[in-house]
């Protein structure tokens, strides 16, 4: 026999619903009094917009924006595919590239990045121009792929006698003959010369932090690398953006990190949060973005919000072409 669930009295839930420091992630909006597929139908709509219209601003100039933290699985990669294909199908052109070995931003995208395919080991090591490493993204119009092949695990070694190594990226984005409003570089879980080389091509840095304490950790170290190649190699770069993303609504710790963050980077955290969501972790066994394989979903809705807002940002906030 299965025991009775305890149920909270009205005049308890009306003491919670009155307390002005209460404050939840998943109070209803008005569109929730819609039949929840009614719901998930115009949010897919919304994100996918067919009609090709540019409805999230374009900014004046390039913005190159390098996805970085050392600390693995924090949604970097995840990040990187997602932002882009929300910008790309809302009116932006944007070029991703895959700097990590692994070549998971290449496979979510459904990019081919095997052995013997041009990818961005041959850009950094044999100088070969990164129109003709770029591969267009099927289904998703203006957007660009850099894949990574294998071959990128020994480019830490081979880069260290390479003449100008830390910039070799930043020329070849710069020697780009065509003209994007964003441009994506997905970082390995690494401070070694790969990233270096993003962070010198890079007018801004997002920095995806997993709700939990670990990700905390290695953050002043991530900080501290940011802050000597902006003395030393690029006074340009910047930490723009914090996304909070693996937030689990179930735990006080996602709300411990999320405010810890928060005071600590007050305005460079945007307000969309991103929640743990299956879909998100199904979408790159299928070769798609969740974007595109579930664009109802929660995960697609809040990447969408974080694209936007970082659309918006880029309007109010002028931002230097990388050449």
């Amino acid at each position: 026999m299965v025991a009775d669930v305890p149920v909270a009295s009205a005049e308890s839930l009306a003491a919670v619903a009155a307390d002005p420091t209460y404050v939840s992630r998943e109070t209803p909006t008005r569109e929730e009094d819609d039949p929840p597929l009614a719901m998930e139908a115009m949010r897919a709509v919304q994100i996918l917009n067919p009609s090709g219209e540019v409805t999230m601003p374009r900014p004046d100039r390039t913005r190159v924006m390098c996805v970085a933290n050392q600390k693995g699985g924090v949604g970097k990669t995840t990040t990187t595919v997602n932002l882009a294909v929300a910008l790309a199908l809302h009116g932006n052109r944007v070029l991703v590239v895959d700097l990590d070995p692994q070549g998971n931003a290449s496979t979510g995208l459904n990019v081919p990045h095997h052995t013997g395919i041009p990818d961005v080991y041959d850009c950094l090591i044999n100088s070969v121009p990164l129109a003709e490493v770029a591969q267009a993204v099927d289904g998703i119009p203006n957007l660009w792929c850099v894949p990574a092949t294998i071959d990128l695990a020994g480019a830490e070694i081979e880069l260290v006698s390479v003449v100008a190594r830390e910039s070799r990226l930043d020329r070849a984005i710069a020697a780009y003959p065509g003209q994007f409003d964003y441009v994506f570089i997905d970082c390995p879980p690494s401070l070694g010369l790969l990233t270096v080389n993003a962070l010198v091509a890079a007018q801004e840095v997002l920095i995806p932090i997993q709700c939990e304490y670990y990700a905390l950790e290695g953050l002043n170290q991530l900080i501290n690398n940011i802050n000597l190649v902006r003395q030393h190699l690029n006074p340009k770069l910047d930490v723009s953006t914090i996304l909070l993303t693996m937030y689990d609504r179930r735990t006080r710790l996602a709300d411990a990190v999320e405010q810890d963050v928060r005071n600590h980077f007050g305005d460079k955290v945007l307000q969309a949060v991103i929640p743990r969501n299956v879909r998100v972790s199904e979408a790159p066994s299928y070769g798609q973005s969740v974007m595109t394989y579930d664009p109802g979903s929660r995960g697609a809705t809040s990447y969408f919000e974080a694209a936007q807002e970082i659309a918006e940002r880029g309007v109010k906030e002028p931002v230097g072409r990388n050449a």
